[in-house]
């Protein structure tokens, strides 16, 4: 296809994905009381007396005249791509599938298979830890303040939480596919085990909004569990490799091993020979041969 024809069709993928998300976002606006309501229910929110002083509760404020207008257009946005997902994502599919070959394609249905329910799981995950969090954080404030929290602050904590959990759900999927297309080793990833454990620690307590021990726990605890089942997929996979190509994991500059053990050699079997010259073939006597070498050598 020419570069004008991938950029048509680039456009008209785009535009249907486009037009799905449009078309779910208003759908959400009749349910959009709901959804703030969902969004903001891990906030331990103070009772009908009002503000208490200290870390106890928080009341969910907006912090001027535009903030209800615009909270409200992130929150059906949101809802709207998540809802219009397989829509999308299959017009990104079709756009991409007839660059792919049989193999990789096979490859992308089994990554597409894991990754959601991987993705869901750690949004899952990352919603029941919130309100865990958020009285850990609001334990903090001394006992002359009171919290007030703005939903749009809320909002952003939200939508952090569940995209670092969900995404980072997906790092025993990247390995693994790394082990079926052969980049690296199960038994190399295992080597890595004391690097990772410290790397994905780092990683929670740098990309946890929530800045506290206890979510940084929360996000690399399951991740670890995860990267050693992924270790142990791995070496499973590179056993059955081995068993059906012993070869299969050398690389292109690396030589196999040899079976150097000595074997018996057979007797020596004699082989007839055609004549080599013409004249030898036809039994004539040869007079072109002198001191025993013929004219050709």
């Amino acid at each position: 296809m020419p570069l004008a024809e991938h950029l048509r069709e680039l456009r008209n993928r785009l535009a249907k994905a486009t037009l799905a998300i449009v078309v779910a976002s208003i759908v959400a606006v009749a349910f959009s009381q709901e959804l703030m309501e969902f969004l903001t229910s891990p906030v331990p929110e103070c009772g009908s007396d009002g503000p208490k002083k200290g870390g106890v509760c928080a009341t969910v404020v907006y912090t001027d005249l535009l903030s209800p207008f615009t909270t409200t257009v992130k929150v059906v946005l949101m809802a709207g791509i998540v809802v219009s997902c397989p829509i999308w994502l299959y017009q990104l599919w079709a756009f991409v599938a007839p660059g792919l070959h049989r193999n990789e394609k096979k490859y992308t249905y089994y990554f597409a298979a894991a990754a959601a329910p991987l993705f869901a799981a750690g949004v899952y995950f990352a919603y029941l830890i919130m309100p865990v969090s958020m009285k850990v954080l609001l334990s903090i404030t001394p006992s002359p303040a009171e919290n007030l929290l703005s939903v749009d602050k809320i909002l952003d904590f939200t939508v952090r939480m569940v995209l670092i959990f969900g995404f980072s759900f997906e790092l025993p999927l990247l390995l693994i596919m790394m082990n079926l297309t052969g980049i690296v080793t199960g038994r190399r990833m295992l080597g890595w085990w004391r690097g990772a454990v410290m790397g994905i620690f780092v990683f929670g307590a740098v990309a946890t909004p929530s800045t506290d021990p206890l979510g940084m726990v929360a996000l690399s605890g399951p991740i670890i569990l995860l990267y050693f089942v992924a270790v142990g997929f791995s070496l499973l996979n590179d056993r059955r490799r081995r068993r059906n190509d012993p070869d299969a994991e050398l690389d292109d500059d690396e030589a196999s091993e040899l079976d150097l053990t000595p074997a018996a050699v057979g007797g020596v079997e004699t082989v007839s020979a055609a004549k080599a010259l013409p004249e030898q073939a036809s039994g004539e006597p040869d007079t072109r041969r002198s001191h025993g070498y013929d004219d050709i050598t």
